[in-house]
């Protein structure tokens, strides 16, 4: 499982002209699931998430978490950080989970966020979604539970 976590002033989510998901202060999280993954994966992604030390305390010093600041989540699912583009022009996206398995993971990984206190917005899964966000910092990430 992949997170790319960029720290955000402001985000949305946006479905066929409507916002789906907003948030303000907090992360867009950009999440990917491979045929591998299980829930042990999305418990490490999102305990490192919520965990992560990455807003500034009172000397500017990035020192405080997600849950230090009361900060929300904007959720995309994100099968694309699973593309393969080693050989020719066009990405494969082999090692992107099947949708069933990777949107109950993704499930599973929001609600393990929400279950820490954080407030979750999703996109919608599988959906064409347009995401909007003024990244603060800029800050962003990657977490590989391949890492863990």
């Amino acid at each position: 499982m992949k997170a790319v976590i960029q720290r955000a002033r402001d985000a949305s989510v946006t479905v066929e002209g409507q916002v789906v998901g907003q948030v303000e202060h907090g992360f867009v999280v950009l999440l990917g699931v491979t045929h591998e993954d299980t829930i042990e994966d999305a418990k490490y992604i999102a305990n490192k998430l919520v965990h992560l030390r990455v807003f500034e305390d009172e000397n500017e010093k990035m020192n405080l978490s997600l849950k230090d600041v009361g900060g929300s989540v904007l959720s995309i699912s994100q099968f694309t950080l699973y593309g393969d583009t080693r050989k020719g022009r066009r990405p494969n996206f082999l090692q992107a989970a099947k949708p069933k398995i990777a949107n109950d993971l993704y499930e599973k990984f929001n609600e393990l966020v929400a279950n820490e206190g954080i407030h979750v917005e999703t996109g919608e899964f599988g959906a064409m979604m347009d995401v909007q966000l003024t990244n603060d910092g800029p800050v962003t990430l990657i977490i590989d539970s391949q890492d863990k």
